[in-house]
């Protein structure tokens, strides 16, 4: 069987033992090499003075790590600069965020080409390449310079833009063009791949030459959706772990006689939180005679401090949070907690457990493995009901949830409201629906499937040349 080598921005193999407060993707990733022989090799988060390209090997529950140091300009013009001020905003709808500077463009290439004549001497022949997110799209490009001849993927695990918000990126023709030194490019949901393919028809010039192929730029790549799925059977696990029923037994005694409404997110601009925190504080207005039978927490880990849009969004965030509890808290009682720190993975499967309503509002996001996760802490016999962001990529899936625009704090406090008077029936027939996808569209129909498509293009190759 051919090694699977995945390439990500970070490389943060969790331990298994349920402490990780790592991302979604970190765990999906962890999940599916596991299944393979290989190596995840990645940015080690550590900066150098000079770049040396010095690899740091080590092995972590059954996953191979290859991490390098970036030199200290990198780290600001590819990964705080190009990578989370230039396409996370744009790629987010938020274009009046996105700062363009030659700068930035330089050392995200440059950043790349490092990672690749790193990456080069690993490689064996038969090697399959799995490549994740919008920080290494020229990765594919700097390893054909370098003669490699494997088979490559790219997994996008953001939204891919409109064409119109997406040609708003000085260079994004060049970008567009790296896709294509790829076999494949998976994308979250059809939507994005049909974004993708709007520009490539409409701006690149290029044609549709079979099913999901497109040539352009005098190359070919297989296009495709491939929804990720969160680790069912270990998220299951961790729901029998002591710290989850410690965690769960604790927010049921917090919150005895009134009901749980939980969000967890990392602190950022396209996760609505502000619409959200705006749109309890109307359910709470609306709702005289619940504001003491509700408890709303808000868990949201601080993330690239050093970015000016993320510390204003905390300010305006602990302003809305402090109006919140002044308007309707009482000497014994507050409505609303709001948290800026990390919780292990086990402490927040017995959260989620504990919650009468988990809030997943993003105004954008390519997936959003929360509302998954939430869905697979419930208690069969007595679910809580997730409110869901229409804009998330989950709800193409998890279509049983309270779907919202998350644009709207009026839509969410209405979501609330219906949340809570929901009868028991209503919400298991929602949750069984919800939890089925869940089980069967997880992490490892994800990489199966991705996987699958990357070794059916040397199958046609093949079949192509007999």
């Amino acid at each position: 069987m051919s090694r699977l080598i995945v390439v990500s921005n970070r490389v943060n193999p969790p331990s298994g033992a349920g402490e990780e407060s790592v991302g979604g993707l970190a765990m999906a990733l962890a999940a599916a090499l596991r299944e393979y022989s290989g190596l995840w090799f990645g940015w080690s988060g550590q900066s150098t003075p000079t770049f040396t390209g010095q690899l740091s090997m080590q092995k972590i529950d059954g996953v191979t790590a290859a991490t390098v140091d970036l030199e200290e300009s990198d780290v600001e013009e590819y990964y705080n600069g190009y990578a989370n001020k230039t396409l996370w905003p744009l790629f987010h709808y938020r274009t009046d965020l996105v700062a363009y500077d030659r700068a930035f463009g330089e050392g995200y290439q440059r950043a790349n080409r490092r990672f690749a004549e790193t990456l080069r001497p690993l490689i064996e022949p038969g090697d399959l390449i799995w490549i994740h997110d919008y920080h290494l799209i020229p990765l594919a490009r700097e390893l054909r310079k370098l003669g490699l001849k494997n088979r490559m993927g790219f997994f996008l695990h953001v939204p891919w833009p409109a064409y119109q918000v997406f040609v708003t990126l000085p260079g994004s023709r060049q970008l567009v063009e790296a896709l294509f030194d790829y076999d494949l490019v998976g994308f979250q949901t059809e939507d994005y791949r049909q974004a993708f393919e709007e520009y490539v028809l409409a701006e690149a010039g290029g044609e549709k030459v079979g099913d999901d192929v497109f040539k352009a730029f005098g190359r070919t790549v297989r296009i495709g959706a491939f929804p990720i799925g969160i680790d069912a059977k270990d998220f299951g696990r961790l729901l029998k772990s002591s710290r989850a029923r410690r965690m769960r037994d604790l927010m049921t005694a917090c919150t005895v006689f009134r009901h749980l409404i939980v969000g967890v997110d990392r602190l950022d601009y396209s996760k609505g939180l502000e619409e959200r925190f705006t749109g309890f504080e109307r359910y709470l207005d609306a709702n005289p005679d619940m504001r003491r039978e509700v408890l709303m927490l808000q868990i949201a880990p601080v993330s690239r401090e050093s970015v000016d849009a993320y510390q204003e969004i905390r300010g305006r965030l602990d302003a809305i949070s402090g109006r919140i509890n002044g308007e309707f808290a009482d000497v014994d009682w507050a409505p609303f907690r709001y948290v800026n720190k990390n919780y292990r993975r086990d402490e927040l499967a017995g959260l989620y457990g504990a919650a009468r309503v988990g809030l997943v509002t993003p105004l954008r996001d390519g997936m959003n493995l929360v509302a998954k996760e939430f869905v697979a802490s419930q208690n069969p016999d007595d679910p809580g009901v997730l409110i869901l962001s229409r804009f998330a990529g989950a709800a193409r899936q998890l279509t049983e949830a309270l779907l919202v625009n998350p644009n709207s704090p009026d839509e969410i406090a209405d979501a609330i409201e219906k949340a809570l008077a929901m009868d028991k029936p209503e919400r298991i027939r929602r949750w069984s629906a919800l939890f089925d996808n869940v089980q069967r569209e997880d992490v490892t129909a994800w990489r199966d499937a991705f996987v699958a498509a990357l070794k059916g293009v040397e199958e046609r190759r093949t079949a192509l040349a007999s």
